[in-house]
């Protein structure tokens, strides 16, 4: 799995290329860590190329999740793909979860 991310002025983005598994987890958990300890705690996870997601990566989405929010951000998931919607849907953490249609309107505040 391939982990990026951009920083933005009003967000930042962490987009995952691949299966989010226990072996791909630590890198996004580090991403998502990082971007918070910088001080940017306002996070979009694009996972469009994810097609795949097990426990451990629906943890580390939770997880970041609650650290985001406890320095007074947010995390948001967009363009996830059918089978992690399906995924989600199952967990119930869609109601945690919102899938937004793409990273640009996962902080659109209209």
């Amino acid at each position: 799995m391939n982990v990026t991310t951009t920083l933005g002025d009003a967000y930042s983005v962490v987009r995952t290329d691949g299966r989010l598994t226990a072996t791909s987890a630590p890198a996004v958990r580090t991403a998502i860590a990082d971007l918070i300890e910088s001080g940017h705690a306002r996070i979009a996870v694009d996972l469009s190329a994810t097609p795949f997601i097990d426990s451990s990566g629906l943890g580390v989405l939770i997880g970041g999740l609650k650290s985001a929010r406890q320095a007074s951000g947010d995390l948001r998931i967009a363009g996830a793909t059918d089978a992690v919607r399906k995924v989600l849907a199952l967990t119930n953490l869609d109601r945690v979860l919102r899938d937004y249609p793409s990273v640009e309107e996962a902080f659109d505040e209209r």
